[in-house]
């Protein structure tokens, strides 16, 4: 009897702190963009709502994309694997974005109050260390 016990309190203990990054996560505001001299993108994602704009000089343009409680899911794990303290160390790992090869694009996450930000990279080329992140953040943008 104690043995089914303990099993039932892991499992609960187990669901409850899944819920909690989950509610963690939605009070992240994430704002990815990626622009060069003809190109333009702003992605933002809060409160499970990814935005997308094309618009530099307005986010009134900005297009709402309700994410599935799978996409929300993937965004959730991937989210996780990022190190915030050092996001602004990761090192992209091409530089076209010096010769016009590439949109340069940044990530800027704001999570409990405090603002960490990436470093420029060549957009479609992100630092390994939040590239299924990003990628994710791009592939949810398209499939609409």
């Amino acid at each position: 009897m104690k043995i089914i016990a303990a099993i039932a309190m892991v499992f609960f203990l187990a669901k409850g702190c899944g819920n909690e990054t989950a509610k963690d996560m939605q009070t992240a505001q994430i704002e990815y963009t990626a622009n060069t001299r003809g190109f333009f993108q702003k992605l933002m994602v809060n409160n499970g709502v990814l935005s997308k704009s094309e618009d530099r000089n307005s986010d009134a343009r900005a297009e709402a994309i309700n994410l599935s409680k799978e996409q929300s899911q993937e965004l959730i794990v991937a989210f996780q694997e990022i190190n915030l303290e050092d996001l602004s160390d990761y090192k992209a790992p091409t530089e076209k974005r010096f010769y016009d090869g590439a949109a340069i694009g940044k990530l800027k996450i704001t999570y409990q109050g405090k603002t960490y930000e990436s470093q420029e990279f060549d957009h479609g080329n992100p630092p390994v260390e939040i590239e299924k992140f990003v990628d994710k953040l791009q592939s949810f943008a398209k499939a609409e």
